[in-house]
């Protein structure tokens, strides 16, 4: 499903216009975006989902063409959890 598919279904449900689903959808994303950034906080949709930012330690790694070790250093990522209500959507379960 694309973005703007989602925005379509999400209106169709609600009786929401695109435009406003469109706009409630991009603030949600600033808020993630900000969260993530910050690194001292966690978005939780309790038993949906959750993000936050997490540290990556520095590591040792290996080229899979040479197989000559490589050091990978420490970094930032992005982390998104699934929620227990979305885990179980995923097995079949309602």
């Amino acid at each position: 499903m694309t973005k703007s598919e989602l925005i379509a279904e999400i209106a169709e449900r609600t009786g929401q216009a695109k435009s406003d689903v469109e706009k409630t959808l991009k603030g949600f994303e600033d808020v993630c975006h900000e969260i993530v950034a910050k690194g001292t906080e966690k978005l939780t949709l309790p038993g949906f989902i959750s993000f936050e930012q997490t540290d990556r330690k520095a590591r040792t790694a290996r080229n899979p063409q040479t197989g000559e070790p490589i050091q990978v250093p420490a970094s930032k990522a992005a982390k998104v959890t699934a929620g227990s209500k979305l885990k179980a959507s995923a097995k079949g379960a309602k």
